[in-house]
């Protein structure tokens, strides 16, 4: 398996609430109405909040403070399929709207996007 690890800056004009909300209620079930398309097999969206525990995990490590707004996990069987899935006239459509619909409640050009293998170790 793959994952897409798609780590997420909200814009400007929208406060927290706001992005948690329209990424949770609307980009989510969009993504899920599209996953057969993209050959998704599994979307998990990690949303960051103000923690006094994280901080003083973090600090207790030396990390700097968190700067991200939430993490995007997608999974796929591997890269050739993600690619076929991807180049169909479905799929091209649907990574489409999708990145139409990210552009509503993401600062794009101040995320980041890698992709890993997913190697688990406690499930």
């Amino acid at each position: 398996m793959i994952v897409i690890t798609f780590l997420l800056r909200r814009r400007a004009e929208l406060s927290a609430v706001e992005f948690h909300e329209y990424w949770r209620d609307r980009h989510g079930p969009l993504v899920a109405s599209h996953a057969s398309a993209l050959g998704i097999r599994r979307y998990m969206q990690l949303h960051a909040t103000d923690s006094p525990v994280g901080t003083a995990i973090a600090e207790s490590r030396g990390c700097a403070p968190h700067v991200w707004d939430g993490i995007a996990l997608v999974w796929f069987d591997n890269e050739e399929q993600l690619s076929r899935a991807a180049a169909t006239a479905e799929g091209e459509a649907a990574a489409a709207a999708l990145l139409e619909d990210e552009r509503q409640f993401l600062d794009l050009a101040r995320c980041e996007l890698f992709i890993s293998e997913d190697h688990t170790l406690v499930n």
